[in-house]
């Protein structure tokens, strides 16, 4: 989701939401935050560091972008 009046958040992390997208293109509606950890460490071009995953997850919430329910992450349609 893209809020307006907000700046938007930088490339490489909208890069990694489009890259973690795809884990939820593969039949899931929901993955946990280190589900979605792993996949953007193995996935993600940009993410390196386990530090750099647990930063982009945390501000696609921050912004709406995702959301979690029972510990569960959801994309926010």
């Amino acid at each position: 989701m893209r809020h307006t009046g907000q700046p938007p958040l930088p490339d490489w992390i909208q890069s990694a939401y489009q890259t973690l997208e795809r884990a939820y293109a593969t039949g899931t509606d929901e993955l946990s935050k280190s589900e979605a950890h792993e996949f953007l460490l193995a996935e993600s071009e940009d993410i390196e560091e386990q530090a750099d995953a647990v930063y982009v997850v945390d501000r696609l919430l921050d912004r709406g972008w995702l959301y979690e329910v029972d510990d569960q992450l959801r994309k926010t349609e």
